[in-house]
């Protein structure tokens, strides 16, 4: 039997595999998310990855910064020492998340004032690790974190790419590091489905989850794996995953996981999510590794102001006024990049632009405004130095970062300007 034909579940129990489902599919994305890094020549455990400027063939990328990435992985008798250079008048950060997505730290000037640079130890809460004088200790909630440091690009990327080199990494002892799960990778459209809780066990055993509700939401997990184990429900349950519960978590990742406003999505909770799992879930799906909003707030559009999908053969505007330009809400900076759907990734084109930011040559009006084009070839239209290609009939995503947010944007006082169609 087809699962399109299969008698779903009662209704009763919708809730409760809906809830676990989601749960375990936020730690399942991540989990793909090592393999697929760990699987890529070169890239190890413990070993910083240096990202080539301008890299863009990864999730949302980030092409404002130079970018370095590693997974930590440590045991008690082992730690992970990670040198952070000294970095002045650019925006940087070393992020630290957990198995789950959540954010443990970001190591900066802002949150380590008296430790902005030098030596810093990822160690177990059990460590029996010997660590060197005066290395800061982390201490991780298991044995894996991933971490995504970011040194701002501004005008000068040879200043930047020096200071990325930089950063170090080393181990002290050797630690037994477990492999990832053996899920099959699956894909942003249809997403994982019953077979996702044949491996629950595994996706949760070795990693913690630190948010109030992970004791219970793991019960209902291991509950619904016990259905999908039993073959007379199997197929019901997979009915369910199928026609209900995927479809209702696409549409609330794209736009129900954070205020809505103009038709864009903020992410006004991210990185530290409390108990919202099905935010988490939806960041790790949209744009994994998200981090919190002291750092950075994203801001998702998948429709124009009409509330229609974003079209790439259309051609659409963003203006800004001059006193509530991106420039003037943020300590940090501003960026604005287009991807597509579902995957997410940069949109190819002739002349290699994917992003706006602060440091980007763009006209402004007479007024001071800001006016921002999305169109699939140029035009006399609209200044070319403010257009940003899209696909010819192919839907996309825009994906606004406004770093180190003003309290009018934390508050939620202040979102981008719907976007609007013009032909």
């Amino acid at each position: 039997m087809n699962p399109s034909q299969a008698q779903p579940v009662k209704k009763t129990d919708e809730a409760t595999i809906a809830e676990a489902y989601v749960y375990l599919l936020g730690r399942a994305l991540v989990d793909r998310q090592e393999k697929t890094d760990i699987a890529e020549d070169g890239v190890d455990y413990n070993v910083i990855k240096y990202n080539p400027v301008g890299a863009a063939d990864f999730v949302n990328p980030n092409l404002d910064v130079a970018y370095l990435e590693a997974w930590i992985a440590v045991d008690d008798q082992s730690a992970v020492l990670l040198g952070v250079p000294q970095v002045e008048g650019r925006y940087y950060t070393v992020q630290i998340c957990d198995e789950w997505g959540n954010v443990i730290t970001n190591i900066n000037e802002r949150n380590y004032p008296l430790n902005p640079f030098g030596t810093f130890a990822f160690v177990t809460p059990d460590s029996v690790a010997d660590l060197p004088e005066g290395a800061v200790p982390i201490v991780l909630p298991s044995r894996k974190a991933k971490m995504l440091a970011r040194v701002e690009l501004q005008t000068d990327w040879d200043i930047a790419v020096a200071l990325q080199r930089k950063f170090t990494m080393s181990t002290v002892g050797t630690p037994e590091i477990s492999a990832p799960t053996d899920l099959p990778l699956f894909d942003n459209r249809t997403l994982a489905g019953v077979e996702i809780f044949d491996y629950a066990d595994d996706l949760l055993s070795e990693a913690l989850d630190t948010i109030p509700v992970a004791p219970s939401m793991q019960a209902k997990v291991r509950e619904v794996a016990r259905v999908a184990a039993a073959p007379a429900q199997r197929e019901a349950l997979e009915a369910t995953l199928r026609n209900i519960v995927v479809p209702r978590f696409l549409k609330f990742a794209v736009t129900e996981a954070g205020s809505y406003q103009n038709n864009w999505l903020g992410t006004l909770v991210g990185g530290i999510y409390g108990d919202d799992y099905w935010t988490r879930t939806a960041a790790n799906l949209v744009g994994i590794w998200a981090n919190s909003t002291h750092e950075v707030i994203y801001f998702i559009a998948t429709r124009d102001g009409d509330g229609n999908p974003l079209d790439g053969s259309n051609t659409y505007v963003i203006e800004f006024d001059e006193s509530d330009s991106p420039g003037a809400v943020v300590d940090g900076y501003w960026s604005v990049i287009l991807v597509d759907l579902p995957d997410y990734r940069v949109v190819p084109n002739e002349i290699d632009r994917f992003n706006f930011n602060s440091y980007s040559p763009l006209d402004r009006g007479e007024d001071g405004g800001l006016s921002i084009f999305v169109a699939p070839a140029e035009s006399d239209a609209f200044p070319s130095a403010n257009w940003l290609p899209a696909a010819d009939g192919k839907p996309f995503s825009l994906t606004f970062r406004t770093y180190v947010p003003k309290d009018v944007v934390k508050r939620g006082d202040w979102f981008p300007p719907s976007i609007r169609k013009l032909n």
